[in-house]
């Protein structure tokens, strides 16, 4: 999640697949917001990245079927689009009103730019500042289909351009307790500009937003979080976890897996070290397992590149290579969870490459057992971003949507209740734990 390898290829694999497939003919000029048909079903349009340059935007349906715009589902025109799926007529979908606030404030020394998006005509609806993944992206301007999604399900969203990113000031970096104090001055900002306008106020992150989140928590006065596709695990363990992950895929038993865990333990040593130091370690471990079949189909999130350089380029290139975001190898997301006094709802993806779940849902257990009031809901077979996928026979995935549900649930549950069945979404038991997906 530190890299997000899966959040940027497969989707850019998709949005390109989308584009070839709808050929070059240009389409009208889009307004980022929510549109909703006659029979309450509802759109967001975004920005993409690279929609200047393109002409195309995002749409994202609240069942988590999406696109770009050039694919032919979705068109724009004036205050409204037309829709076309389902092998039914194409449907006019009107905008619906929101009020939106663009602001900049404070954290620290940096200034953040933010902006506020209300639903029109809801009574105080509930508050939640958007905490961003480990993306790169701004979420200002028309970005954020979460945001839409949100404000389609009568809920108010503040969302702001991460430090380094669109128009916030900064420098790019995966510092948690630095993040998490930039959450709390948006939240600050976010009940400032929405005074006597909301009722209750959370935080919802994805991904690394898992780790950001419930540092922020109490220090923003958060009575939910909610997190999606997250981990209870550090950084190191990830790595960990996902080249175990990986290797069962492959077909490899225990006593392979115990191997690997000896080089992870090496690479991860060196990792925490940035880089100055842990090379005996690695240099017994490359030496002692190199040989075997199942080395050379290590990947993880980094233990494969760092295993294909020598120790001179790992010393002189290492850090620059794998350790410039001024990251904590060992953050400590449980301890940092357990301090969180609001409820939380975690939602998990079963088949997660990127943040294998099982340990996840093992420590979320644990905290539930000593009381913390946490929500575990399920979704198998689906990766990272809660995206459903076809796996070829080789183990590549392509992604083809978001799993239906996942949206509802997080709407219904920071509307303060949970209204199932969410697809094929399951809330696990207390104690209940869950195996392994290939």
């Amino acid at each position: 999640m530190f890299v997000s390898r899966l959040e940027f290829v497969n989707k850019a694999a998709l949005f390109v697949a989308l584009a070839a497939a709808s050929g070059t003919a240009a389409a009208d000029a889009c307004k980022p917001g929510v549109y909703r048909s006659g029979s309450g079903e509802s759109v967001a349009i975004s920005e993409r990245p690279n929609t200047a340059e393109t002409g195309e935007w995002r749409y994202t349906f609240l069942d988590g079927r999406y696109g770009g715009t050039k694919a032919g589902v979705v068109a724009c025109a004036d205050d409204a689009v037309t829709v076309t799926r389902d092998r039914k007529p194409a449907e006019r979908w009107n905008a619906v009103p929101l009020r939106t606030t663009s602001t900049t404030f404070k954290s620290g020394d940096l200034t953040l730019a933010g902006q506020l998006i209300e639903p029109a005509g809801v009574d105080k609806p509930p508050l939640v500042v958007f905490v961003h993944g480990s993306e790169r992206t701004p979420t200002v301007g028309g970005r954020s289909s979460y945001a839409y999604l949100f404000a389609a399900q009568g809920i108010s969203v503040f969302v702001f351009d991460k430090r380094g990113t669109g128009a916030s000031g900064g420098t790019y970096n995966q510092n948690f307790p630095k993040l998490a104090d930039d959450v709390v001055a948006a939240s600050i900002e976010a009940k400032r500009l929405a005074a006597g306008r909301y009722s209750r106020f959370g935080l919802f992150g994805g991904s690394q937003g898992g780790w950001v989140a419930p540092r922020a928590a109490n220090d923003a006065k958060a009575q939910f979080v909610a997190v999606g596709f997250g981990l209870l695990i550090d950084p190191l363990e990830e790595d960990a976890e996902q080249v175990q992950s990986e290797l069962r895929e492959l077909g490899y038993g225990d006593d392979v897996l115990a191997k690997a865990r000896r080089v992870t333990d090496a690479t991860g040593a060196v990792m925490a070290a940035h880089f100055a130091d842990g090379y005996v370690g690695l240099a017994q471990a490359k030496k002692q397992f190199a040989a075997e079949p199942w080395f050379g189909k290590i990947k993880g999130e980094f233990t494969g590149d760092v295993l294909a350089l020598d120790e001179a380029a790992l010393r002189k290139d290492g850090r620059a290579k794998f350790d410039d975001l001024d990251l904590d190898w060992r953050y400590d997301a449980r301890g940092e969870l357990a301090k969180v006094k609001a409820p939380q709802l975690w939602v998990v993806a079963g088949a997660d490459r990127e943040a294998p779940p099982v340990t996840t849902v093992e420590r979320l257990q644990q905290l539930r057992k000593a009381g913390k009031p946490i929500e575990i809901v399920v979704f198998p077979r689906t990766d990272h971003g809660m995206y459903e996928f076809t796996q070829a026979a080789d183990g590549t995935r392509d992604v083809t949507r978001v799993t239906d549900g996942y949206y509802r649930l997080l709407g219904d549950w920071i509307k303060g209740g949970m209204r199932p069945p969410y697809g094929a979404g399951r809330v696990l038991k207390a104690g209940e734990a869950i195996a392994p997906e290939k």
